[in-house]
C-alpha cells in the first residue's frame, strides 16, 4: 500500500493514531480452504484518515451506492475501514507466511506506520506458527506494509524473522525497485526489511513473465501487476476448494463494488484496473473464497455480479483462537 513514488502521509493522519490504531486483544480466525485452515495474523488497524487518502474517489455518496459495505467495511459516514494483517497456512507439508506487514520498531515516513510496538509475533505463534516454524515467506510486492516483519532488530542489527524460510518475491518487482531512482523513505525500508534476507541468501525471485508460478502443490502465485509492476495474488486449491489472497490488486471492498476505482499508491492505474476487472471476474466465476490483504473483518467472502462490480456476501470464519 506503500506511496509511490512520494512518501507523503494520508492527511490529518497525526502519529498519535499509532497506539490507537494497535490491536490488543481477540482473535486468530481462520477459514477453511479443503481441509486446510487459512489464519488471519492481524497487526493493527490503519486509522480512518487512511481510506480518503489511499483512494480519493471513494467519496462518502459512492460507499453509499453500495449499502452492503455498510458496517463491516465503511462506518455510517462513508469511512472505509482497512487493516494490516497477514495469512498464514500449510501446505504440502510447509508452513506458509503472506505478506509481512509493517514490522515493529522501523523508521516509516507515515506516523501511523511509525517504530510500531505491536504483539504481531506472539498472535502469529498463537495461531500455530512460531516465527522458526515458517518454511515460504510470500510477499505479494515489496512495499514497507507487506514486508516489515520480514526482519527483527537483534542487538542492534535487523536480522531476518524467519531464519528457515524461504522468502519469495518476483523478478519483475526486484527489477523495477533495482531501477528505480528511490527517495529516501524506501531506501530506509529496503536497508532494514529486504536487504537483510537476501544478504543473509534467503531471498528467492521467481520469474512471472510467462504466467502462474506454482510454488507447490495447490499453491500458485498469479501475476497482477498495476499497483506495482511484479506484484502477485495468491491461489490456494484444496478438495475442490479455492482461495484467493488478494495482495494490492484490491485495497478494499469498495472497489469490487466499483472497480475502477484507482489507489494513489498504484504505479500504473490503467493497468491496475485491467489486472482488477480480470482478477475479479475469474473470482466471481470460479466462486472463490476472497481473502483482502487489507480488508477490514471479516476480511473474507465470495463475489456475485452485482451490476458493473460485484457483491461481497462475507464468510465468517470457522476457526478462532484467543489470544
Amino acid at each position: 500500500m506503500h506511496p509511490h513514488p512520494s512518501p507523503d502521509r494520508p492527511a490529518g493522519s497525526p502519529a498519535s493514531t499509532t497506539a490507537a490504531a494497535h490491536r490488543t486483544a481477540g482473535s486468530a480466525p481462520a477459514w477453511a480452504v479443503g481441509s486446510t485452515p487459512v489464519h488471519r495474523v492481524d497487526e493493527i488497524d490503519f486509522p480512518p484518515e487512511t481510506g480518503a487518502w489511499l483512494l480519493p474517489d471513494a467519496t462518502p455518496d459512492v460507499v453509499a451506492r453500495a449499502p452492503w459495505l455498510t458496517p463491516d467495511f465503511a462506518d455510517d459516514e462513508g469511512v472505509l475501514r482497512a487493516s494490516s494483517h497477514s495469512f498464514a497456512f500449510t501446505v504440502d507439508g510447509r508452513r506458509v507466511l503472506v505478506d509481512t506487514g509493517i514490522g515493529n520498531g522501523k523508521q516509516r515516513a507515515m506516523p501511523a506506520w511509525h517504530q510500531l510496538d505491536t504483539d504481531y509475533l506472539d498472535r502469529l505463534t498463537a495461531a500455530g506458527y512460531p516465527p522458526d516454524s515458517v518454511d515460504l515467506v510470500i510477499l505479494t510486492h515489496l512495499h514497507a506494509d507487506h514486508v516489515g516483519w520480514n526482519t527483527r532488530l537483534e542487538n542492534g542489527t535487523w536480522v531476518p524473522t524467519f531464519p528457515h524460510a524461504r522468502y519469495v518475491t518476483t523478478r519483475t518487482e526486484w527489477d523495477h525497485w533495482a531501477s528505480v531512482d528511490m527517495e529516501e523513505s524506501r531506501r530506509q525500508m529496503f536497508r532494514d526489511s529486504v536487504h537483510p534476507v537476501r544478504e543473509a541468501g534467503l531471498l528467492d525471485v521467481v520469474d512471472i513473465a510467462e504466467g502462474p508460478v506454482v510454488l507447490a502443490p495447490g499453491l500458485r502465485l498469479l501475476p497482477t501487476p498495476g499497483h506495482t509492476p511484479g506484484q502477485v495474488a495468491v491461489e490456494l486449491r484444496d478438495s475442490g476448494d479455492t482461495a484467493l489472497i488478494t495482495g494490492d490488486a484490491v485495497h478494499h471492498p469498495v472497489q469490487l463494488a466499483h472497480p475502477h476505482l484507482s489507489s494513489c499508491a498504484d504505479t500504473d492505474s490503467a493497468l491496475a484496473r485491467s489486472t482488477r476487472a480480470a482478477l475479479l471476474a475469474s473470482a466471481a466465476e470460479s466462486r472463490a473464497l476472497l481473502l483482502g490483504t487489507h480488508f477490514a473483518p471479516p476480511t473474507a467472502g465470495r463475489l456475485a455480479q452485482d451490476g458493473t462490480g460485484y457483491q461481497l456476501t462475507p464468510e465468517r470464519p470457522v476457526l478462532a483462537q484467543t489470544y
